[in-house]
Order: structure tokens, then C-alpha cells, then sequence
């Protein structure tokens, strides 16, 4: 039995290489302010009227079938964020939280995972060891491509507000903030103004004033996004409604 694994043990060391991972990514961070002020709007119900947060563009493996860069290592599909890169390879995580995120399983027999990596040359896909040690496999290249995905910015905090409807004269929004793609409980809730009263709305300090509303779309003009509330007094406070959880969206 011992002598079976020593074999087995000699036969995987003949199929690996060599490779030092790098860690020198960065992705790339965007400030998105939408819609622009001053300019008529529409959206339909459920919509987003606002959006403002810090957002970053993360470059993933997308692995879309289930893959095998070495006999003893399963890559499930998902995605996995890169890590880094030289001018060799591409590397990127083992996995992360989400249901987006891939996973990687491996035998007994193979040392513990540090990243997968990526040939530029010929897009072989790779395992490297904490040992620095390599295995990599080009037979299933239809099953994962490189992306570029935009994310919430690590960190930080989107803001969005959402066209709900019309009742009457009272119109409906969703506000929801989220932190790293979840949903913070706490800042989600739901608000209504009353069109008799005034057709300029304000929450957060965003500022819309509202120039059609139904029950299938409105139109608006941003005056004032969510950071931008340097200006006269709120004109209404909103009705606040039931705090709602949302389900979270998952980070990459």
C-alpha cells in the first residue's frame, strides 16, 4: 500500500514545472454618478433612478464548465479574481465568497494550493503549489476565457434609489445602500411624497424634481445627486415605510 502511494506521489512530481506567483493587482476604481443633472430622465417601475457609488473593474477567470489543469485538482466553474501578473502568466484567486465565485478541490496527493494561473502564450490553464510547484493543462480551453467585471469598490458604498409607482397622488421609491454588493438592512427602506404637496422630492440629499409620474414610468430631472446636497432646505420629509431586507447580491 505505502509503495503504491510512493509511486503515485513520483508519477504527479514528473508532471510539474515551476512558476513564482505575483500579487501586483490592482483593479481599476471608478467614481459613477448617473443620471447627469439637469437633463429629463425616464424609468420604468423597479428601475434605478439614482446610482452613485465607487465601483472598480476587476479582471476574473470565468470558468464556465468544470475543468481539469492536473489529474488530481477540479477547477468548479465560477469565477475567480486575479491576483496579479507578469509577463508569463496572469494569476488569480482559489475562490471567494458569492454564488458567482468558483472553487477549486483537490486530492490528497497534491500539496496545498496557492492560485491558479494562466499562460499569456497559450492560455494553459495552472495550478502552483505553496511549493511553487506547477501543473498545467491547455486540453480544456474552451471552458474558461478572461473578463473584465465592475464591481462595488471595496470598502465602500453604493447608493441607488428605485422608481416604485404611483398611488393616487403619492409616489413610491425604494432607497437601498449597499456595502461591498450587500445590502445593509439598515439603509433600506422605503419612502413615499405626496405630488399635491410639492413635485420636488429630496432624500439623502439627492434632489428630483418629478415632471411625469404613472404607474408604469416616471420623468425627472436629477438637480442634486446623493454628495451633492449643498443647496435651499429639503422641501418634504418622506414617509418611511417597513425597513425591507434585500437579498445580496455577491461580490466577485
Amino acid at each position: 500500500m505505502w509503495i503504491g502511494r510512493v509511486v503515485l506521489l513520483s508519477a504527479a512530481m514528473l508532471l510539474v514545472g515551476c512558476a513564482t506567483p505575483k500579487f501586483n493587482y490592482k483593479p481599476v476604481a471608478l467614481d459613477i454618478s448617473e443620471p447627469p443633472l439637469n437633463e429629463v430622465v425616464q424609468r420604468s417601475v423597479g428601475e434605478e433612478m439614482l446610482k452613485q457609488g465607487k465601483y472598480a473593474l476587476v479582471d476574473v477567470l470565468n470558468v464556465e464548465a468544470t475543468t481539469k489543469p492536473h489529474w488530481g485538482v477540479t477547477v468548479n466553474p465560477g469565477l475567480f479574481k486575479r491576483m496579479g501578473s507578469d509577463e508569463e502568466a496572469n494569476y488569480y484567486e482559489l475562490g471567494g465568497r458569492g454564488g458567482e465565485s468558483g472553487s477549486v478541490e483537490k486530492s490528497w496527493v497534491v500539496d496545498p494550493l496557492k492560485v491558479l494561473m494562466l499562460k499569456k502564450a497559450d492560455k494553459s490553464l495552472c495550478i502552483v503549489t505553496i511549493l511553487n510547484a506547477t501543473a498545467c493543462s491547455d486540453k480544456e480551453k474552451e471552458n474558461y476565457k478572461e473578463e473584465r467585471r465592475s464591481v462595488v469598490y471595496e470598502n465602500s458604498v453604493q447608493q441607488t434609489l428605485i422608481y416604485s409607482g404611483r398611488i393616487g397622488n403619492r409616489i413610491r421609491f425604494g432607497y437601498r445602500e449597499f456595502s461591498n454588493n450587500l445590502a445593509r438592512p439598515a439603509f433600506s427602506n422605503d419612502v413615499e411624497y405626496d405630488l399635491l404637496e410639492s413635485r420636488t422630492i429630496a432624500y439623502k440629499g439627492a434632489l428630483i424634481e418629478v415632471v411625469e409620474a404613472t404607474n408604469q414610468h416616471i420623468k425627472y430631472i436629477v438637480k442634486k445627486n446623493f454628495n451633492k446636497a449643498i443647496g435651499p432646505t429639503m422641501p418634504e420629509v418622506p414617509v418611511e415605510k417597513n425597513q425591507r431586507r434585500r437579498e445580496p447580491s455577491e461580490v466577485i
